[in-house]
């Protein structure tokens, strides 16, 4: 098999799609499995809420920054090396976690474990445009994405089993195990696709992959279309906890269950995505996939504007959202790293810490907003902020759009 976008290269071995998915799905679920302990947590560490949930945010924290510098650094010294490095980053940082004596090491080592593990989540779209043309990479991304999906959907139900006969080092060792399991994967059977290195070095080489792409039009449209409809989610997850509770009175067991239904709904769209994307292209994917979060909130503001207040009436319209983010994004990110094939790891950096800053905005913004007095026990924040990332998704929609239709007429 060849390596490349059809170009007539070399035959070259490329890596199995077991493998991306596998690279792939370490830093979801290492975000997702210890949900559950955090409780148990406070308890073990004699901490506060504020400082466990700092295990949270500063994972999340140093994923959006990680992102920006593994890029740039795979176009240079390619995509292996830094892969590799990484996951053996994050079986240190996850021996550091469940080593820790305190609260602080474990925060440290959850750092360790994010620097570690985002380089198999930015890295495999990378990987995945090395080796086909654009609309076949949308194809392929929706594919790697559908499975390391599943994952993610049950790691919350499994850290909590695994909590209860280990304790909050359950979820731990899952992910040590994993973490040694993806780094012995990735040594062997990970091999190198990107064959055409970008000169620069160091921080000057850094800066000019990011100047490149910043005078580049069709990256931001594209970028800002993953962007924003990822926001929809992250808002969701913001405000969907308490709203679970105070508007819905459902049980943490209740919550958990219901949202499968979203992570059902984003398997199914990344599998649409691999099935039709090529033939569809990218633009009528993302267009197709950017009117459903549309939909979902205006039946979510429907629904509970005329008292219609039941789980589903919630988690119906975020199903919604899950699909429409499967058809949009593989299609986006695909968009976003094919403007400069040669600078694809520095484009799907930028492109993932986009997606981790502004998703973390969102969520933290209608978690505020729920939380203040004024909004008592109600889902119009959410609502309200969900539909201007809707909004602004559609306008990165029609820039994307009338940037293809540019290039269409040059001929480009």
């Amino acid at each position: 098999m060849t390596a490349g976008g059809g170009d007539g290269g070399p035959v070259r071995p490329r890596p199995s799609m077991a493998i991306l998915v596998a690279i792939s799905t370490v830093n979801p679920l290492a975000m997702n499995i210890y949900l559950p302990s955090l409780a148990g947590m406070i308890a073990a560490f004699n901490a506060t809420s504020a400082e466990v949930q700092l295990t949270m945010s500063l994972y999340l924290a140093a994923v959006g920054v990680a992102q920006i510098f593994l890029g740039p650094i795979s176009d240079r010294y390619g995509r292996r090396p830094v892969v590799v490095g990484g996951m053996a980053v994050f079986v240190v940082g996850t021996v550091i976690c469940l080593l820790a004596p305190d609260i602080t090491t474990l925060i440290i080592g959850r750092i360790i474990q994010a620097l570690g593990g985002c380089t198999g989540l930015v890295l495999g779209r990378a990987i995945v445009r090395d080796l086909y043309e654009r609309d076949q990479a949308a194809s392929m991304i929706g594919y790697v994405t559908m499975g390391m999906a599943v994952g993610p959907m049950f790691a919350p139900a499994l850290g909590g089993a695994l909590d209860g006969r280990f304790g909050w080092q359950g979820g731990f060792y899952l992910l040590l195990a994993l973490g040694i399991v993806v780094l012995v994967a990735a040594w062997y059977d990970l091999h190198e696709t990107h064959h055409t290195r970008s000169r620069g070095q160091g921080i000057g080489g850094l800066v000019a992959s990011y100047r490149t792409l910043g005078a580049t039009p069709a990256f931001w449209a594209y970028a800002a279309t993953a962007m924003f409809t990822s926001a929809v989610y992250f808002a969701f997850l913001g405000g969907a906890p308490f709203i679970a509770a105070a508007v819905l009175g459902m049980t943490p067991l209740g919550m958990g269950l219901y949202f499968m239904l979203v992570a059902a709904g984003y398997i199914v769209g990344n599998g649409l995505s691999g099935r039709y994307a090529q033939r569809i292209g990218v633009i009528r994917m993302i267009t197709i996939g950017s009117l459903m979060p549309l939909v979902a909130v205006v039946l979510t503001g429907t629904l509970f504007g005329l008292g219609i207040v039941h789980p589903l009436s919630l988690f119906l319209p975020m199903l919604i959202v899950g699909l429409g983010n499967g058809l949009c994004l593989p299609s986006a990110i695909a968009g976003a790293v094919s403007v400069r094939p040669d600078l694809a790891g520095a484009a799907s950096g930028l492109a993932g810490s986009m997606q981790i800053g502004l998703g973390a905005v969102s969520s933290a913004l209608v978690a505020f907003l729920l939380s203040e007095e004024m909004y008592p026990a109600t889902t119009w924040p959410l609502v309200l902020v969900m539909a201007v990332c809707v909004v602004m998704t559609l306008v990165s929609v029609a820039a994307a759009a009338a940037v293809e239709r540019r290039a269409a007429r040059l001929g480009l």
